[in-house]
């Protein structure tokens, strides 16, 4: 079982990796004497310089691109990621380099705080803090159309794993209420989503509940994706009832204790407008499946790391590959992103 696990995962890999169109890629850091922010971005790009492995994880597959190439000539749609909770920017690299091959300019950014080289306590209590992040990142790939393209108006969206949708639907216009959403962890305790806040403990003062409940809307962004949300259920009904922006809530559909459909992306989604809200359950994801592949041998390795770890590489029972969940996903957020707009 395992020689053919590693035999489908090996193969899974160079389809992966094998890009139909040149993929420039760039870094930076967006200064800040408070919070600087690592921002990588993926463009389309003419290029015939050859592709090169982003980042070579000893865990997950990567995929590839040509590092500081020219972007190609016109506009683009631009899509902003926002990974989950001590993830990173590279968690998504998979629906990145889908989205640059057909034509969009991609950012993400590493959340200070909550990124998997960041813990810093403090900084993760920031929660509010997310959509700023990806405001900015917005608008540092606004002011630089000769290095990442120029963007196309009324087409920018952004896309949000895990605390990443929660993010998503910040900058769309969400409310969050930290009374609301502490009293709800009382009835639903097991929730992976209240230990997490619990964790980050960012309605400490008074002014920090301010700052979480404060309005984040940033009126650029003109569609989201939540792909498996936490915290949504300390959104307020009024705020989501009139979300300005169209929604597509993608729910991990495999039986979950502590992030189950129903109480979190299908909770979401039945509070949302719904002339400008999909709602897609996948039975057999997980909340890991909108992650990275694993490479063979990265349950072990990941054990060994940090007992528990390796179920970020497994999905539902029956599943299928992950490599076709995430053909689904992109499948979905292609066709949503691409639809004309109310």
């Amino acid at each position: 079982m395992k020689t053919a696990l590693g035999a489908l995962l090996l193969s899974l890999s160079a389809i992966t990796l094998a890009d139909t169109h040149p993929i420039g890629f760039r870094t930076t850091t967006l200064p800040d004497s408070q919070r600087p922010l690592e921002m990588v971005v993926w463009y389309p790009t003419t290029t015939t310089a050859p592709a090169q492995l982003i980042e070579d994880s000893p865990v997950f597959v990567s995929a590839s691109a040509v590092r500081d190439e020219p972007p190609t000539a016109g506009e683009h749609p631009l899509v902003v990621l926002s990974h989950g909770y001590r993830g990173n920017w590279s968690n998504q690299m998979w629906l990145a380099s889908a989205l640059a091959d057909q034509g969009y300019i991609v950012a993400a950014v590493n959340h200070p705080g909550s990124t998997t080289h960041d813990r810093s306590p403090q900084a993760a209590a920031q929660l509010w803090q997310r959509p700023i992040d990806l405001r900015r990142a917005i608008d540092a790939v606004l002011a630089r159309p000769e290095q990442f393209g120029a963007v196309a108006p009324q087409r920018i969206a952004v896309v949000g794993h895990s605390l990443g949708g929660w993010t998503a639907l910040e900058i769309g216009g969400a409310r969050f209420d930290p009374e609301r959403f502490a009293e709800d962890c009382k009835a639903h305790a097991q929730l992976a989503s209240c230990s997490v806040y619990q964790q980050m403990n960012p309605a400490s003062t008074p002014q920090a509940k301010a700052d979480l409940a404060a309005d984040r809307r940033y009126t650029a962004v003109t569609a989201i994706v939540s792909l498996d949300l936490g915290l949504s259920r300390g959104m307020t009904d009024a705020s989501l009832a009139a979300l300005p922006v169209p929604t597509l809530v993608i729910a991990a559909g495999a039986p979950s204790e502590d992030l189950p459909a129903h109480l979190e992306s299908a909770d979401l989604a039945k509070r949302l407008p719904p002339a400008t809200t999909r709602y897609v359950e996948i039975s057999d994801a997980t909340h890991f499946s909108f992650m990275s592949i694993c490479k063979p041998g990265a349950i072990e390795m990941l054990e060994e790391d940090a007992p528990g770890d390796g179920i970020i590489c497994r999905d539902g029972d029956k599943a299928r590959p992950r490599e076709v969940i995430q053909q689904q996903v992109v499948a979905l957020i292609s066709d949503f992103l691409a639809s004309p707009k109310p």
